[in-house]
């Protein structure tokens, strides 16, 4: 019985606790199995209201790279010095100088990365839009970038090989009407192939119906002129396909009880992110297990707000899924609809049939 293909999730997810100590040249080392030289980088000042910062190697490659763009936030991509970043074979080191953004002396930070294909895009013409992308196939990631044009609907290209579960695009430039992050999951939709259904990582809101805008394929998504490529615009946008034993893109349905809703994914998770999809009000909900080492875990951000760490807000990380201990509508509330995407700290079953453990 094949279980998985990635035996050691740390060669292409990493949760990574950092300190600011206030100089260039603040190196911050990986600690999983593996080496992974970061592509993607989500970084969190954990102590204090400071927005989630985002960071690719397509845009502004991978040394002194300053570019970066917020998920709480619609203002458009932008250069801070104190955001300045080095991507390293298996970290990064962070470059920037002075007491602010990263690397104020002792700020508590947290970073959660992915890897891609190394820095290394290449030009993509599946879609009738020509595409940058650097994908990784074997763990279902890919990064895209790509311009707006005049018309209606276009196509852009992923790299993938096979019809992502989740995609996320933001405007990058600031010249349009639509500058949210809209953020597409399959368990949102009539089927995983056209739906119109959207949430937007930014917002609290409830799900919401743009015409025309969605459908996935195992070489394009679909972007439109009037919000995901307008023209004169230039647009960042993430693609994720679920592999077995290492991410899982779903929903379920809460029960608003502290013996909470169980999720299976096949795997231990390091990082899950849900939002709920039938009401409005309600974040997008983050944990990871480096930050919580024992259940349960209780520590919490929301994507769509620059608040410092809450606490309390627990969810157990099991050896093949996680179940809420919480009451809250953010994340349990009784008969509420939630998706999520998960990434694994270790598969449930190895591909020689060792099993994990339980935290």
């Amino acid at each position: 019985m094949a279980y998985t293909n990635i035996d050691d999730p740390s060669a292409y997810f990493q949760t990574v606790l950092w300190t600011g100590d206030g100089t260039a040249g603040n190196a911050v080392t990986f600690d999983g199995n593996s080496d992974m030289q970061p592509d993607f980088v989500w970084s969190k000042r954990r102590d204090s209201a400071t927005s989630n910062v985002l960071k690719n190697t397509s845009a502004g490659g991978t040394s002194d790279n300053d570019l970066h763009l917020v998920s709480d936030l619609t203002q458009a991509e932008s250069t801070y010095a104190q955001y300045r970043m080095d991507f390293d074979s298996d970290g990064f080191t962070l470059d920037g100088v002075g007491d602010s953004g990263f690397q104020g002396i002792g700020t508590s930070m947290v970073s959660w990365s992915w890897k891609a294909n190394g820095g290394t895009t290449s030009s993509n013409t599946d879609g009738d839009i020509t595409s940058t992308v650097q994908a990784d196939t074997t763990a279902g990631f890919s990064i895209m970038t790509y311009s707006g044009t005049t018309g209606d609907v276009h196509t852009i290209g992923h790299g993938l090989g096979v019809t992502p579960d989740v995609w996320i695009v933001k405007a990058r430039s600031d010249g349009g009407d639509f500058d949210d992050w809209f953020f597409w999951h399959k368990d949102m939709a009539a089927s995983n192939v056209v739906d119109n259904r959207m949430l937007f990582l930014n917002s609290t809101a409830a799900v919401a119906t743009y015409t025309g805008i969605n459908a996935v394929t195992s070489s394009t998504i679909r972007v439109k002129s009037s919000t995901t490529a307008q023209n004169g615009d230039t647009y960042v946008a993430y693609a994720f396909a679920e592999k077995q034993g290492y991410s899982k893109f779903g929903k379920y349905i809460g029960n608003g009880s502290t013996n909470g809703t169980f999720v299976y994914t096949g795997f231990k998770p390091a990082f899950i992110m849900c939002k709920r999809t039938d009401g409005a009000g309600n974040s997008w909900d983050m944990h990871d297990s480096a930050r919580d080492p024992f259940n349960p875990s209780g520590r919490t951000f929301y994507a769509n707000s620059d608040g410092a760490e809450l606490t309390g807000n627990n969810v157990d990380l099991l050896s093949n899924g996680f179940k809420q201990r919480d009451t809250s509508a953010n994340r349990n509330g009784s008969s509420n609809t939630y998706i999520y995407m998960a990434f694994a700290e270790n598969p449930f079953v190895t591909s020689t049939e060792i099993p994990t453990t339980a935290r």
